[in-house]
Parts: structure tokens; sequence; C-alpha cells
């Protein structure tokens, strides 16, 4: 039997979570381990110090636990406590906000991803539906982005990508019938503007919010963020390897005329 352990970094109780495991139940055996509360942007940590808990969420169709520590943490957890350390097939998300461009540094929903590499998964996927964020969407579309995360994970349990690669898809929120199709990118960049900023000129001195505004910087009409501004889904592989190979060739050989 096909086995799915699921996660993501906005928390047990986000219905993108529910979304995922329902639409994946119908390709194995699902496990879902999540944060107990909100973990964006905490990216790939991990807990070193600090022990963490897992419990029991009733009510769930797919058997839901809520833990206390970051997504990383639940996919090794979820991985030793029930796959004996080597689930199938680790999916990410649903998460409401896009992961795109240079958010992917950030995101926990990819940094679970990139561990369900590191635990021996053969396969893992992040899954973000790009409604506005941190503004409430008035609908959130999160049957279409689960159902393409479905389909891409049947597709890569029969066949998986080259070792070390995740997909990061992304998927705008809208209708099915409104989505233009499916494209495959790179990542993209966009550069922030007002990094540091205070609420209001209320707020106490040193207090600061970090977030700011953006734009894109890439210029490329084949990267995830022209994708899914275009009204399609986005579909980047990543690789876990972040060597660049190309700089490191140029470099041995500088060395070797030293």
């Amino acid at each position: 039997m096909t086995r799915i352990l699921v996660t993501n970094d906005d928390g047990v109780e986000s219905p993108g979570l529910v979304a995922l495991c329902d639409a994946l139940a119908e390709l194995g055996t699902v496990i879902c381990i999540a944060p107990d509360s909100d973990r964006s942007g905490v990216s790939h940590s991990i807990s070193v110090r600090h022990r963490v808990t897992m419990t029991p969420v009733p009510g769930r169709a797919v058997p839901t636990y809520a833990c206390s520590g970051m997504p990383a943490d639940c996919v090794v957890l979820g991985s030793y406590a029930f796959f004996d350390g080597a689930p199938d097939l680790v999916v990410s998300g649903i998460n409401r906000g896009a992961n795109l461009a240079d958010d992917i540094a950030y995101s926990g929903t990819v940094g679970a991803a990139m561990e369900g590499l590191l635990v021996g998964a053969r396969s893992a996927i992040a899954v973000s539906l790009a409604a506005p964020w941190p503004e409430l969407a008035p609908e959130h579309h999160w049957s279409v982005a689960a159902g393409i995360a479905r389909d891409r994970a049947r597709g890569l349990l029969a066949e998986p990508l080259p070792e070390g690669t995740i997909l990061n898809i992304n998927v705008p929120n809208v209708r099915a019938e409104d989505l233009r199709g499916i494209r495959y990118t790179r990542q993209g960049r966009k550069r922030y503007h007002d990094r540091l900023a205070h609420t209001d000129e209320n707020e106490a001195p040193g207090f600061y919010w970090v977030w700011g505004t953006h734009e894109r910087i890439d210029g490329f009409d084949d990267a995830d963020l022209a994708a899914v501004e275009d009204g399609y889904a986005s579909i980047t592989p990543l690789a876990i390897d972040r060597t660049q190979h190309d700089v490191l060739a140029r470099l041995r050989v500088e060395g070797a005329s030293v």
C-alpha cells in the first residue's frame, strides 16, 4: 500500500490541509501531522533544543495529529512514528498564499517537502494556493489546488523525479473553469521594499514588522511568478543540492592554476 505523509506550515486547523488530505486519500494510506498553530515563514527549521509532542485530532476523515514543533519536525515525527522512516510521498500544504520566487527561501511549506527527501521519501510536493495574504480572500478554491496536487502525486508515485528533487506547485485562487492551465516554470526573483516598518506611529520603539511590498525583478516569462500572474498553475522542480556547479567548475580550474 502506498504510504503518504501530509503536513503544512499554516497549522492543523487550516482548511487547505483538510482538502489536501481528502484528495490524497484515494491514492493510499494517508497520515497527517501538522503544527498545532501557524508556523509560516519558518523555512526548514527543526527543534534541536526542545521536545516535540504529537496529539491526535478527533473528527478527521484522515488520521491527523497536532505537533508542537516545526513543519520539518512533523515530517520527521510522522515518518519514523508511522512509516519506519520512509513514506513513499510527502505532500506539504495547501498553503494559504503563494510560495514563489525568493519566498521559497522562507517557506515552511517548501522546507517540509525538502525534509521529506532527507528522511528518505521517494518523492515530495509543496503546494500553495495564491490567495491574498495577509488579507482574507472572499473565497478559497482549495479543491482546485488539491486536485492538481493529487494528479501530480499520482504521477510521482508511478514515476518519481530524479533523486533530490521536489515539485513546488502554486495555483491561482480561481474556480476550476477559470484556471488557464498549467505551466512548468523556473524559480523567479522578486525584490522587497520597506522591510522595516512600525505598524503606526504609536508603536513602542524597537518593535518592527520585517515584511514589505515587493516587485518582480526576473523578467522571465517562463518563471513561476509570471505563470500565476497570467492565471496558470505553476509547477517548478526544485533541487535540494544548492551547489552552483558552473562556479564550482571555474573555481577548480582557477585553483589548479595557482
